[in-house]
């Protein structure tokens, strides 16, 4: 009896040092991730300057893709942005939403990946990587306004006309490209995020984030900011991504008995970062 009690207390250290151990080997350094991500983000930013001028092209394609959507009969636009001008309040927060969620949710989720979930922060950034700058040839080869832009759909300007908002007049705004509608990464990105919260971790409940991209979904259409079609090209090219770039496995260690008793813990975390 004592010979196989012994081995099995021994065991319980042993299934989690490696994990802490592996952790601390396949995180990247610091330094080096800063300043990749930035990098990736200038070349963004500039990337998609080089699209802007366009505005032709960019109304020609909005009415393309206005057209497209009705011979596919999806939802019109206008049914969500209804349902959003019912009250003053709801519309404003779906343009703070909008304005606010975006770039912090993502940088939230890539730290919080780096420092709990390394090897699943390496895989996450590099899908991210491959879907933005496939997202940036498309911006670049197909200029397309938004549809708060076309006339002759009902939409408004839900931005503009109750506030906040990020972009000023096309003609005078240097900082972003307004006809880059297509595809929507604020869907594309968000989708992700709850992707690779579901897959780096085993709470039950970590199925409730795909609550966050199915609201920006309804807030990117809602404010006339996107079109279905371009949340539906985001999905098919982070499909395609991530049909080539795999999450990291799970090993025989980190699904033993180590990790659930971890586990907790890490619930708690993931409930604390969503309020």
């Amino acid at each position: 009896m004592n010979a196989r009690t012994e081995p099995e207390e021994a065991e319980e250290p042993e299934e989690s040092e490696p994990d802490a151990t592996a952790g601390r080997t396949a995180r990247p350094p610091l330094l080096r991730e800063l300043l990749l991500v930035a990098g990736l983000f200038l070349v963004y930013k500039f990337g998609r300057q080089l699209a802007t001028g366009h505005t032709g092209e960019a109304f020609r394609d909005a009415h393309h893709v206005w057209d497209l959507e009705r011979t596919l009969h999806l939802p019109g636009e206008g049914g969500v942005q209804s349902l959003l001008l019912h009250g003053d309040t709801l519309v404003h927060v779906a343009n703070t939403y909008y304005a606010t969620v975006h770039f912090p949710v993502t940088a939230g989720f890539l730290i919080w990946l780096y420092l709990r979930r390394p090897a699943h922060y390496v895989w996450a950034r590099r899908v991210l990587a491959v879907v933005t700058a496939a997202a940036l040839v498309l911006h670049l080869t197909f200029p397309l306004a938004p549809p708060r832009m076309l006339a002759g759909t009902g939409l408004i300007d839900t931005a503009r006309v109750y506030g906040p908002s990020v972009y000023g007049p096309p003609q005078a705004d240097h900082l972003s490209n307004q006809f880059a509608a297509m595809p929507s990464l604020h869907f594309g990105w968000a989708l992700m995020v709850a992707i690779g919260l579901i897959a780096a971790t085993r709470s039950r409940r970590r199925w409730l984030w795909l609550a966050h991209p199915a609201l920006t979904l309804l807030v990117v259409v809602g404010t006339a900011n996107h079109y279905w079609l371009d949340a539906l090209v985001a999905t098919a090219l982070l499909g395609v991504t991530l049909a080539v770039i795999h999450p990291p496995h799970r090993s025989r260690t980190t699904a033993g008995r180590g990790s659930e008793k971890l586990l907790p813990v890490d619930e708690r975390e993931l409930v604390g970062a969503a309020r």
